[in-house]
């Protein structure tokens, strides 16, 4: 019986719940990401692009970016920050922030954050701002403890709650009861398009 070979990819990406949501998306396709570089922040990961764009020369890489409003679309988006794709680079663009992929499972979503389904946007990746979106749907939630960790305290002057992202990544990252790719996929394009890029990176690995 031949054994399948085993696929590692490096990757890249802005902030923890990317990394989450990378390393899960990478498991449902069947390879490794090891290891993830977390920027922790967009400006930090724009200026590593070149290093990692350089050394995808040579084996598979992965690089995840929000949209967010700095383009109406992605391919300028990718155009700036990517003119010339080395042959093992994966660069992916969420529309128009990782929160979209998520919020397109809308019945696990709603399940995780106790809101009726109907209240989940059906197109996410049309929203200007997918993470308002979230919170406002937390905000409403049945649960209190879902309120308190994920919409911001008045007069903060924070965008979202003290355990937004950590509420997010659990979220992500539960194989039973939580974010399923597969059906998140049908409703967010640029996810799609993630997951066939990241499978056309792996057959192509050297």
């Amino acid at each position: 019986m031949t054994r399948r070979r085993e696929i590692t990819i490096r990757a890249a990406v802005e902030g923890p719940m990317d990394e989450m949501v990378l390393r899960r998306l990478a498991e449902h396709i069947g390879v490794n990401a090891d290891p993830i570089y977390v920027a922790h922040g967009k400006d930090r990961l724009q200026e590593a692009v070149p290093g990692y764009n350089s050394a995808a020369r040579f084996s598979p890489w992965a690089i995840l970016v929000d949209l967010d409003r700095d383009e109406d679309c992605a391919p300028p988006f990718v155009a700036r920050w990517l003119p010339a794709a080395s042959r093992h680079m994966c660069f992916r663009v969420a529309v128009r922030t990782i929160e979209a992929w998520l919020m397109a499972d809308r019945e696990r979503l709603a399940a995780f954050l106790h809101v009726p389904a109907r209240s989940v946007p059906g197109n996410p990746e049309t929203l200007p701002d997918p993470k308002r979106a979230v919170v406002d749907l937390a905000r409403r939630s049945r649960r209190s403890e879902i309120r308190a960790d994920m919409v911001p305290r008045p007069d903060s002057g924070r965008a979202v709650g003290p355990a937004y992202t950590s509420r997010l990544i659990e979220f992500a990252t539960d194989r039973r009861r939580g974010w399923r790719p597969t059906v998140a996929a049908r409703s967010a394009d640029s996810l799609a398009r993630c997951v066939r890029a990241l499978r056309a990176l792996a057959r192509a690995a050297p």
